[in-house]
């Protein structure tokens, strides 16, 4: 299938590991310039420098922090008009609220809900003017299936995909769609953080955690970044202009519920 999207150009923040770069990947192949964001300048170059020799796109990098408006700035210099935003961050490790203190959630709410607001709010009204626009934001499916452990994330994503609901919907009349990715796990180093963690607190093995999460999944494994990244080039598609404020998952139908 042809998406569309060739020649268009791509900004993508928390793209050089995981399900960011899978994004990055899956974009490029439908021939997308793409500008790349991360804070590691090394692993950043390594995934661009194998980008540009499977695709043959450009491919931007920019080693940043995008939680300041040092990095929203580069990134926004790098690729001032982007028909394509991608916003991806890292949660916080698993823990007990009792233990967070207010700077803790502050860390939380600036990355997994502040940032993207703001880089959507520096891109939005360009894409609307331009007539295309796609925005994608790689969430959690803790907004729907809250994970005791992960408050923070639980709090903070929920209250990402409460605005894009009501911005959505006021977008999409000028052909600029927002929608919100769910993954459930994915084999990814965020995943792979997560039960590290968890292993710490409970002291259990992590090939104990690891091999039962997948077991507890309806598909018997995890997902993999690929997986979702072929989701996320769909959606920033051509094909894909009537899909607009949803929070899709993409668990192995591990979600309980029927709607």
């Amino acid at each position: 299938m042809d998406l569309g999207l060739s020649g268009r150009r791509a900004l993508l923040t928390g793209s050089s590991r995981g399900m960011g770069r899978a994004a990055a990947f899956a974009l490029a192949g439908e021939g997308v310039e793409l500008t790349l964001l991360a804070r590691t300048p090394d692993v950043l170059e390594q995934t661009a420098a194998e980008i540009r020799a499977r695709a043959g796109v450009r491919v931007t990098t920019v080693a940043g922090d995008i939680t300041t408006a040092a990095g929203r700035a580069a990134a926004l210099e790098a690729c001032p008009e982007p028909d394509i935003l991608v916003n991806n961050a890292d949660g916080e490790l698993p823990g007990d609220f009792r233990n967070w203190s207010r700077d803790d959630w502050m860390r939380g709410v600036e990355k997994m809900m502040l940032t993207p607001i703001e880089m959507i709010r520096l891109t939005v009204d360009g894409m609307m003017a331009r007539r295309f626009g796609r925005i994608v934001n790689i969430v959690s499916r803790s907004v729907k299936i809250a994970q005791p452990e992960l408050g923070m994330s639980n709090a903070a994503r929920s209250g990402l995909v409460g605005f894009v609901a009501g911005l959505a919907r006021q977008t999409v009349a000028h052909n600029v769609t927002i929608n919100n990715i769910l993954p459930g796990i994915i084999a990814s180093d965020g995943q792979r953080g997560h039960v590290e963690e968890l292993a710490r607190v409970t002291g259990r093995p992590f090939e104990e955690i690891w091999a039962q999460r997948a077991a507890q999944n309806p598909a018997g494994r995890y997902g993999e970044p690929d997986e979702v990244g072929a989701y996320i080039a769909f959606l920033c598609s051509t094909k894909a202009g009537f899909v607009n404020a949803q929070n899709l998952m993409i668990d192995g139908g591990q979600y309980p519920g029927t709607y």
